[in-house]
C-alpha cells in the first residue's frame, strides 16, 4: 500500500497560518505496471494505458509533489443567509455553525449571503511527467476510473481551433444549449474566464455576445493556426502558392502570444504549443506524429480531457493530410493536484479499471477536411460503455479554483 504523507502536507499548511485538511484516506493500492499497462495481481493487463498514466501520475505527485505557498487560484464557498462578524473574523451560518476566517482569506459580502475566498493549493511536481500513445495501434488516453464528458470536450478542441472563436454563446450552441436566448447567460465551464464590466455584467462582442476575449480561439482565428501552420504545410495549397512541405521541422502552433496578453483575456493557456513532424515508416505508410506541451495541469479535473482532446486533433488533421495518426505525446511541465482534489485521486487509486469496452478514438469514415469535423463525427466510448463507466467508477466532485 502506498501512504499519501498528510502530516508533512498539514504541516506545511500551518506554516503558512492555514487550517490543516482532513482526508478520508490516506493509503491506495501502488500502481502495478508491466510492458506499459496496469495489471491485475495475477499480471493481466487491465484498462487503457490512459488508466495506467493517470494511477501512475497521480501516485508520483502525492509521493513527491510540493506545497505551493501562494497559490493564484481560490475557492469561492457561498453561505446563503450567514453573516460576519469583522472584527472577529467569524461567519455565522444560518443553521448557527461558526467558521473562522483565516488570515489568507477573505470574506465576499453577496446579495442573500456571502462568499469566503479560500486560498486553493495544490502539491505538484515540475517536469519528469510524460505520455506517449501509438494512435494507429490503438492505444487511448481515455480513462475509465470515473465518467469523462468526451463529447463536450471534442466540442471545446473544435471550438478553439477549427471554429477559432472566443464566443461563448457559440460554444453554447455546440454544446447544444441555448442559456444567452433562454436568460442571457453562458452555460458552460468557461464562465468563471468570461470579461466583465466593473458591474460585473458581460462585456459583449460586435454579435452581442460574451467572450473570453483574446486567448485560445481569440488567439488562433487571427492567425488561422491550424491550417496555415500546419495542414497547407504538409500538402501544400495550390490557390497561396504553397509548396507541400511534409517534412518539415517547423509545424509548430502556439497559442502563448504575449502581444494578446496585453489586450483583455479570460485565461492565459494551459495546453498551448503543438509541435508536428511526419514520419515515413519502414512499413512504407506516411504517419502524423504530435507532441503538445502544456505549461500546467489541474490533472484529477483535466488530465486525460486535455489528452483525448489533442489525441482527436492530431487524428482530424492526419486524415485531412492524408496520413495514418501516429505517436501522441503529452509533455505538462507542472502537475498538480488541488488540496480539495485530493480525496478524489486517492479514490481513484483504489479503484479497478474497465477492460470489456472499447476506448479507442474513432472518427467517422466520411469526415475528411478538418473544417467539416464535428462533435458527432469522433467516437470515444458508445452509450454501453458510457454506462458501465458510470456504474462502476462513479462521478466524482472537483470544486474549481478559481
Amino acid at each position: 500500500m502506498s501512504k499519501f504523507d498528510l502530516n508533512r502536507f498539514n504541516l506545511a499548511k500551518i506554516r503558512l497560518g492555514e487550517v490543516p485538511i482532513k482526508l478520508k484516506r490516506v493509503s491506495y493500492p501502488k500502481p502495478k505496471v508491466k510492458n506499459g499497462m496496469l495489471v491485475d495481481k495475477e499480471g493481466n493487463p487491465i484498462g487503457t494505458k490512459g488508466d495506467m498514466y493517470t494511477k501512475v501520475i497521480m501516485d508520483y505527485i502525492l509521493q513527491n509533489g510540493c506545497l505551493d505557498h501562494n497559490p493564484r487560484p481560490h475557492y469561492e464557498d457561498f453561505y446563503e443567509g450567514a453573516t460576519y462578524d469583522e472584527e472577529k473574523r467569524i461567519v455565522t451560518t444560518k443553521e448557527g455553525k461558526k467558521i473562522q476566517v483565516g488570515i489568507n482569506e477573505s470574506v465576499k459580502i453577496k446579495e442573500n449571503g456571502l462568499e469566503i475566498w479560500v486560498p486553493a493549493h495544490t502539491i505538484s511536481v515540475n517536469n519528469g511527467v510524460e505520455c506517449t500513445y501509438d494512435l494507429s495501434k490503438g492505444e487511448s488516453p481515455m480513462i475509465t476510473l470515473r465518467p469523462i464528458a468526451t463529447k463536450a470536450s471534442c466540442a471545446e478542441i473544435l471550438w478553439i481551433y477549427q471554429q477559432q472563436s472566443n464566443d461563448l454563446v457559440l460554444f453554447d450552441t455546440m454544446l447544444g444549449k441555448n442559456a444567452w436566448e433562454e436568460k442571457e447567460d453562458i452555460d458552460n465551464w468557461w464562465k468563471d474566464w468570461a470579461l466583465r464590466n466593473k458591474d460585473g455584467s458581460y462585456k459583449l462582442n460586435e454579435d452581442g455576445h460574451p467572450t473570453i476575449g483574446s486567448c485560445y480561439g481569440g488567439t488562433t482565428g487571427p492567425r488561422n493556426m491550424i491550417r496555415r501552420e500546419v495542414i497547407d504545410v504538409i500538402k501544400g495549397n495550390i490557390e497561396k502558392g504553397i509548396k507541400p512541405n511534409p517534412d518539415s521541422r517547423r509545424l509548430i502552433t502556439c497559442l502563448w502570444q504575449v502581444d494578446d496578453f496585453d489586450k483583455e483575456h479570460g485565461l492565459k493557456p494551459c495546453a498551448f504549443l503543438t509541435i508536428w513532424n511526419v514520419r515515413h515508416d519502414w512499413d512504407g505508410e506516411d504517419y502524423l506524429d504530435m507532441t503538445m506541451v502544456q505549461r500546467s495541469s489541474d490533472f484529477a479535473t483535466a488530465g486525460c480531457i486535455n489528452q483525448v482532446q489533442y489525441a482527436e486533433l492530431l487524428m482530424m488533421v492526419a486524415r485531412e493530410v492524408g496520413m495514418k495518426p501516429g505517436m501522441f505525446t503529452w509533455k505538462p511541465v507542472n502537475v498538480q493536484l488541488y488540496d480539495r482534489h485530493l480525496d478524489q485521486a486517492i479514490e481513484m487509486l483504489r479503484r479497478e479499471p474497465i477492460s470489456d469496452i472499447d476506448a479507442t478514438i474513432k472518427l467517422r469514415e466520411e469526415a475528411t477536411s478538418f473544417d467539416e469535423f464535428t462533435s458527432d463525427d469522433i467516437k470515444v466510448l458508445d452509450k454501453e460503455a458510457i454506462q458501465k463507466v458510470k456504474t462502476r467508477n462513479p462521478q466524482l466532485t472537483f470544486p474549481l479554483g478559481i
